[in-house]
């Protein structure tokens, strides 16, 4: 199919680019981007696009896939299809299946299903309203650090290196120096990315909620912010002595914000990222005792949320990260401190951030995206195309003032563990070329 997407408003953070021109697609590939395109193909296809924005494709840095072991919350076809119907045309999952994805041959069998070598006897769960959207994301998939994510002894980590993984991480935190110390000696000829969530374990305890005046309030064991930021001080006195580039996941309070940027000062190959979530949502949002609001860290203060955001939009935090976290309805209805921390968040991330970051002004479009697309894309490893001809069509058509109800119905993803659930968003995906 070619299709002329006319005066849309192209926003590309490769080229720095926000501006109104018509995009000529053909056979996978931009064929032309110009101000006025006339000269078409007969059978082309004409959109007008006015009022709708033409990114690069989204890219997510790390997510939960409920298959193998748990696909009655998500399988990898609901997932995908969720990512696709959010803007994403790359996810990266972590290895927190089960079994666990510490060896080649769970990475091969993932990946033969993304390609749907064994899709043919599957049920294909679409939301029964939802418009039909685009081809699959890429699928990248992180291997496990250590045996069955258990923090006691390294996977063979060049084999999985092999089997073709977009890098390692446990996707929890590693709390053994000695252990962390050995894997950054251990992976710097592999050529893969490294991820780590610092967090100390027994600071933690059994908090559920950053502590501060609204954990009193709220009568919630909390956690103190020094769980993360000691873990971080450590991990960064290792990067220094042994020089392997490391990513921080998860970052979730100012402190660790003002760590990582003097670090980054320092010359340190460090990136980091943090959630879409944190950037949203601060304590206050806990009043409701939501169980979709358990997260794992928990949501910062005030002072936090104000924190991070200045960190993304300088680069000091480098990426946004999705985290997809699909539960079941059984597993979320529980006590608030009882249930399983995490969200979904694959539909919802782009509209929500856009409506509460660019509408209001603290964000530019350009920011936005950039750490949605092409910096988690750099994280990983990998680059996004400009939006130019030649370069192959690897974006997303969104919609900023489409209005949609989060319901069942309307989504993908085979779990509603969202504090969204049942209310109307402004901003939704149109299409994405993959």
């Amino acid at each position: 199919m070619t299709e002329l997407l006319q005066q849309v408003r192209v926003i590309d953070p490769v080229s720095e680019i926000d501006e109104l021109f018509d995009v000529l697609i053909a056979d996978g590939y931009i064929q032309a981007v110009a101000s006025h395109i006339s000269e078409i193909n007969s059978d082309t296809q004409i959109r007008d696009c006015q009022g709708l924005v033409l990114g690069p494709g989204l890219v997510d840095l790390y997510s939960h896939s409920g298959e193998p072991g748990f696909e009655e919350r998500e399988t990898l076809l609901s997932l995908l299809q969720a990512a696709a119907a959010g803007g994403f045309t790359r996810v990266s999952i972590l290895p927190d299946t089960s079994p666990v994805i510490d060896n080649p041959a769970l990475v091969a069998q993932l990946q033969q299903k993304r390609h749907g070598k064994i899709r043919e006897k599957e049920k294909i769960n679409l939301a029964p309203s939802a418009t039909p959207v685009s081809p699959l994301p890429l699928l990248h998939i992180w291997g496990a650090i250590t045996l069955n994510i258990a923090g006691k002894q390294m996977t063979e980590l060049a084999d999985l290196a092999s089997a073709g993984v977009v890098g390692f991480s446990d996707g929890k935190p590693l709390e053994n120096l000695a252990l962390l110390r050995g894997v950054l000696e251990y992976v710097q000829p592999l050529g893969k990315r490294v991820a780590f969530w610092p967090s100390d374990r027994q600071l933690a305890a059994n908090g559920v909620i950053r502590e501060g005046p609204d954990a009193l309030r709220f009568g919630l064991p909390p956690i103190p912010a020094s769980a993360e930021t000691t873990a971080i001080a450590a991990m960064l006195e290792l990067v220094a002595a042994i020089g392997t580039p490391v990513h921080i996941m998860r970052v979730s309070t100012s402190r660790s914000v003002e760590l990582i940027a003097s670090a980054k000062a320092a010359g340190l190959p460090i990136t980091a990222s943090t959630t879409w979530m944190h950037l949203l949502l601060d304590t206050k949002a806990v009043k409701s005792y939501n169980t979709s609001l358990h997260l794992d860290p928990p949501l910062g203060n005030p002072s936090d949320v104000v924190a991070l955001r200045a960190g993304v939009r300088a680069g000091v935090i480098d990426a946004i990260a999705i985290d997809h976290t699909p539960y079941s309805y059984e597993e979320k209805v529980q006590a608030f401190a009882e249930a399983p921390p995490g969200a979904i968040g694959f539909e919802l991330a782009l509209s929500l951030l856009w409506q509460y970051l660019v509408e209001t002004e603290e964000f530019t479009a350009l920011e936005l995206w950039r750490a949605l697309s092409s910096s988690p894309a750099e994280c990983l490893g990998q680059k996004v195309s400009a939006i130019v001809p030649d370069q192959p069509a690897e974006l997303t058509l969104f919609d900023p003032q489409q209005t949609w109800k989060v319901e069942r119905k309307s989504l993908y993803t085979l779990s509603q563990n969202t504090p969204w659930l049942g209310q109307q968003l402004k901003g939704h995906v149109v299409q994405t070329w993959c």
